[in-house]
């Protein structure tokens, strides 16, 4: 196990350029599995989830070939169904939240898919019951292994159906989504979610020869198709790694540029940042962070305290609350952060109350941040890091803290951030890491 020390109160300067969309990467290499023809994919963050998920595409024999860092080749036309009923297969994939998108594509081509139970972050419950009742509705069947922690799906042929989502889940619907593409006849997703990386999920299958309705909507309509052909596809840059640099420019008063963000793609990512006080130049896809020496929070018309939330597609991300949280430390003013979907992911704030934020848990979903007006600085400490998301926070954190910090568990960081100290270090920053 590896740990962070990060000497704070530097200001950084200089560029920095976004990883490939984690989120996005999960679902598109699992779409390689719907067709036997070679899938060639760019821009692919070098992260462990990711990673493992490769890996795991290769036990089940799937042909994969390195042609760049980013850039990888599939062909899935020798696929060892069999390994998927394995107790090696069940115990690796239960290690990785994203497994769960493979079951879609293999249910679609083979007939038959396994679901662990859902690995990653510690964040709170996820549920697979979209995925599975998705399933069901489309004809498939399934049964729980209590011995292996797996639901195993079967079917003889998948039915075209309407179906209404009872959340706008991205995963779930990617799922239902690319078991619906080979499926015989038409089946209609309503409640659908509409996150850029669904729409490029969407967009890939289509040229893979899938005939979808409704892309960008919450209303999918998908006519069925007896095979796919390959394709080449590319990779939209990490939403949520654009929003952490801007949100570690501002803590940090750095003069940081982000270079090819795909701007338009960033839904109300950079109005949320802006509304914390944060000025920002854009620039064509180019997003410049000057360096600030106070930012101050927006107020409602009526003078009251705003309220930031996540929502789904084009709402806010959940992903991005835990960074607009430590963003909020040392602004002007008062804001509430209100965490709807995971009722854990606030539970690292104890650690920013501990550096000295001023910060209230009210409960497992909503915290109040008291501006510091940078009156006076955080202190380095020794703290662990919960999840991917809170794991870069107490990063942005301890950067902007005076003295040493100490961060372990940064295992889950690496989980979705690709060599950020590396990164991080060229703009200045100082973070060792210490095996």
């Amino acid at each position: 196990m590896s740990i962070f020390e990060v000497i704070g109160g530097r200001k950084l300067s200089g560029e920095i350029t976004p990883q490939g969309a984690k989120n996005e990467a999960l679902q598109i290499i699992s779409a390689v599995l719907l067709t036997k023809e070679e899938v060639v994919i760019n821009n692919i963050p070098d992260i462990i989830d990711v990673n493992l998920l490769i890996e795991l595409l290769k036990e089940i024999n799937v042909k994969v070939e390195q042609k760049s860092r980013h850039s990888f080749s599939f062909k899935a036309d020798d696929v060892n169904v069999d390994y998927l009923s394995s107790e090696e297969f069940h115990k690796k994939s239960g290690r990785l939240r994203g497994s769960v998108m493979l079951a879609g594509p293999l249910l679609a081509r083979f007939n038959k898919a396994y679901l662990p139970k859902p690995g990653g972050d510690k964040i709170g419950r996820r549920k697979l019951d979209t995925h599975i009742i998705g399933f069901e509705k489309l004809g498939a069947t399934y049964s729980y292994n209590e011995k292996s922690n797996c639901f195993q799906l079967v079917t003889n042929e998948l039915k075209g159906t309407f179906i209404l989502l009872d959340e706008p889940s991205v995963t779930g619907t990617a799922n239902i989504l690319m078991a619906a593409v080979l499926a015989n006849g038409t089946t209609t997703i309503y409640n659908a979610a509409c996150e850029p990386y669904l729409q490029q999920l969407c967009k890939m299958l289509v040229r893979m020869g899938a005939k979808i309705e409704g892309i960008g909507s919450n209303m999918l309509v998908i006519q069925g198709t007896s095979s796919l052909n390959g394709t080449t596809h590319d990779i939209l840059p990490d939403m949520i790694e654009v929003g952490s640099f801007i949100g570690l420019a501002a803590m940090t008063q750095s003069n940081i540029t982000i270079k090819n963000t795909c701007v338009k793609e960033l839904g109300v990512i950079p109005e949320k940042f802006q509304q914390l006080g944060i000025k920002m130049n854009i620039v064509g896809d180019d997003i410049h962070i000057p360096s600030q020496e106070l930012y101050e929070i927006q107020t409602y018309l009526d003078g009251g305290i705003p309220t930031i939330y996540d929502h789904p597609w084009p709402g806010f991300t959940p992903d991005l609350l835990s960074i607009i949280l430590v963003t909020a430390i040392q602004a002007k003013g008062s804001i509430l952060i209100h965490q709807k979907m995971f009722e854990s992911r606030l539970f690292f704030v104890d650690k920013l109350i501990e550096m000295g934020a001023q910060v209230i848990l009210c409960d497992p979903h909503r915290a109040v941040v008291v501006g510091m007006e940078r009156q006076k600085k955080l202190r380095g400490i020794t703290m662990s890091s919960p999840d991917i998301r809170a794991g870069v926070a107490l990063l942005i954190a301890a950067l902007s803290a005076e003295g040493k910090s100490t961060i372990q568990n940064i295992e889950q960081i690496d989980r979705g951030y690709q060599f950020i100290d590396e990164r991080l270090n060229k703009l200045g920053a100082e973070i060792l890491r210490i095996s």
